[in-house]
């Protein structure tokens, strides 16, 4: 019987862990924001195509500046080119700002690659606003790309994960926060999260992906509204085709209500059906004593049926008890006669 309670617990124990994994998972998503971030993947793929146009005879492990168009000016970009396998075992001692150890691997796998740099200067805010953010660096990204066509353009990423110890940026030249504020690090994925943690030491920040990074402090007054950024129309270059401007960056994206009241549903379905479980459980274990105490009176009733002092007879097919000694013998009365 214990063994079918513990067996009960644990299955009432895996539902709740089915009903309660959900609301576990919105509290993990909540820690986090979105942006709505198309312009600046538009942006990524130009700077890409700048970027490799800045090999004319690459040597593996040598960064090379890229230039950007006129009308995106105050954007650095280089390029560095490695075997996959160095990468791994050697990392990049300094990379602009970034430290990149040993352990990184890249997927999916290719001999070479290409990481592309990018310092967005003075348009951070344009194509990376954080509502209620203030940014106390540029906002710096580090993306990989296959190095097989160095003349390709629109490259989807490589994703890049450091194994071992994590990918260190040291942001120089960072603004200095305003009194009584605690200025966080922030990674901005390629997908458009948003993922706030604590610096390691003054301005140095980890990862272990990549993506675009910066230091920020929460802003006491409104942000301003983001300057959409002209379309690009770069002019010709020799060495390769032109590239077409990003499309203007617009505010991000506000959720409605409706998810929020989805939200709540699924939590009060989750605490309602936790409660239903645990009672479930309670009537078990109440039905499983009451079960015992049956079983028990019915071993105790057998135990005095066989402990009784009359011997069991068989008469046919049935069974009566018999008396242990015979009843008193008679006695003529002509014995008690003087």
């Amino acid at each position: 019987m214990g063994l079918l309670l513990r067996s009960l617990a644990m299955h009432v124990i895996l539902l709740l862990c089915c009903l309660f994994g959900p609301l576990l998972n919105l509290g993990v998503a909540q820690s986090t924001t979105s942006l709505s971030i198309g312009p600046a993947r538009a942006l990524d793929m130009l700077l890409q195509d700048y970027a490799y146009r800045a090999f004319v005879r690459p040597r593996t492990g040598i960064p090379y500046d890229g230039t950007v168009p006129s009308n995106l000016t105050g954007i650095s970009i280089s390029a560095m080119r490695l075997r996959s396998g160095s990468l791994k075992t050697r990392g990049v001692q300094r990379y602009n700002e970034f430290e990149i150890p040993t352990g990184v691997t890249e997927e999916p796998y290719v001999e070479r690659l290409v990481l592309v740099y990018q310092n967005l200067g003075n348009w951070s805010m344009t194509y990376y606003a954080l509502p209620g953010y203030t940014y106390l660096t540029p906002v710096l990204g580090l993306l990989a790309y296959d190095a097989a066509n160095l003349s390709a353009t629109n490259l989807s990423e490589l994703n890049i994960r450091a194994t071992g110890n994590p990918i260190l940026i040291h942001f120089a030249d960072a603004d200095s926060p305003p009194a009584g504020s605690s200025p966080k690090c922030v990674w901005i994925s390629l997908n458009g999260s948003v993922n706030f943690s604590s610096p390691i030491s003054g301005s140095i920040c980890s990862t272990v992906e990549q993506g675009h990074f910066s230091i920020v402090v929460e802003s006491i007054a409104p942000s301003p509204a983001p300057v959409s950024p002209a379309p690009v129309s770069p002019a010709p270059i020799p060495t390769g085709g032109g590239g077409e401007g990003p499309p203007e960056a617009g505010p991000p994206s506000r959720g409605n209500g409706n998810g929020n009241r989805t939200k709540v549903w699924i939590i009060v379905g989750s605490v309602v059906g936790g409660l239903a479980l645990f009672a479930l459980l309670g009537f078990l274990v109440l039905w499983a004593q009451k079960f015992e105490q049956r079983k028990k009176m019915q071993q105790m009733e057998r135990a005095a049926d066989v402990g009784e002092a009359l011997r069991m007879a068989s008469v046919g097919p049935t069974k009566a008890p018999s008396a242990m000694v015979t009843r008193t013998q008679p006695v003529l009365e002509t014995e008690y006669v003087p």
